[in-house]
């Protein structure tokens, strides 16, 4: 490899993975910019090449996945061959795995944790999420997203009330870090309290009974960021902004025209992501991976 390969990988892999360049143009600004005539061919086949370098560095952080106390996870579709697939990703404080699976279920969570049980599984309510730690903190946003649209479609007052609720709860959220452990605890008691009697409320709206219900479902889930202040967050959002370049992606190219591809930008997303944790640049981690 020339000296200045190393950089001219980095930079076709962070065109291609973090700007969404499609393989023509991106054939055109290495032809425009540098003078560089490639290939579509070729340029997949670079990125064939440094695909086991980004896995080797993915191993690493999903080791440390695997010893992390809380985590966090999402999925979003995509498109893999012309196929329904998913894009998963679980965030720790250590690392963030991203994977590309053609299915959404709990098995592609057993395979990334391989036996490990986290302490606390930040999520939303899907089926698939459940049971994977000792403790759930479910995503507050979605429900309090759920109760608005309730609020805003219902005569009963019950949304309202859950509305204000879940505004109480973002807002100790905010300064659990700061507050004395008897604030927190006497506002924990205070929002279960009034939460038990927010769900106890008669009500012949179907769209008010089914959201209460679904609150009553969770119930135990929505306060556990109360006994791990600064660790556990009351929202998902950590998630939800690491699969947001997965969702553009989707929009922009309408998926991967082969497997292999996914696998590989599952692994750039890995390994940018992680080092992003320590306040490492994308490109800098690029060319720091391909230098190795």
């Amino acid at each position: 490899m020339s000296k200045g390969g190393p950089r001219i990988h980095a930079l076709a892999v962070y065109l291609k993975s973090l700007q969404l360049f499609s393989y023509e143009r991106l054939r055109m600004a290495m032809r425009d910019l540098f003078g560089l005539t490639i290939s579509e061919g070729a340029l997949m086949n670079m990125f064939k090449r440094t695909k086991p370098a980004f896995e080797a560095k993915r191993t690493q952080a999903l080791t440390a996945l695997r010893q992390a106390r809380f985590v966090a996870c999402d999925e979003t579709g995509a498109r893999i061959e012309g196929v329904n697939a998913y894009q998963w990703v679980f965030c720790c404080k250590q690392a963030v795995v991203h994977t590309a699976a053609f299915s959404r279920g709990a098995q592609v969570v057993r395979d990334i944790l391989d036996g490990h049980r986290p302490q606390v599984w930040t999520s939303d309510r899907y089926s698939a999420q459940q049971n994977h730690a000792y403790r759930q903190q479910t995503c507050l946003a979605h429900l309090a997203r759920d109760a608005r649209f309730a609020d805003e479609n219902s005569e009963d007052d019950a949304p309202f009330r859950l509305r204000l609720w879940f505004d109480r709860a973002f807002a100790l959220a905010r300064d659990i870090e700061t507050a004395a452990v008897s604030t927190v605890r006497a506002k924990r008691r205070a929002l279960e309290r009034d939460l038990t009697s927010i769900l106890d409320a008669q009500t012949v709206c179907p769209l008010t009974r089914e959201l209460l219900d679904k609150i009553a479902r969770a119930r135990e889930q929505l306060l556990t960021f109360c006994d791990f202040p600064g660790e556990v967050e009351a929202t998902n959002n950590v998630s939800e902004r690491g699969l947001r370049p997965c969702v553009i992606q989707r929009k922009v190219t309408n998926g991967y025209r082969a497997e292999w591809a996914a696998h590989f930008e599952a692994g750039v997303r890995t390994v940018i992501d992680t080092a992003r944790l320590a306040g490492a640049g994308p490109f800098q981690t690029l060319l720091q991976v391909l230098h190795a």
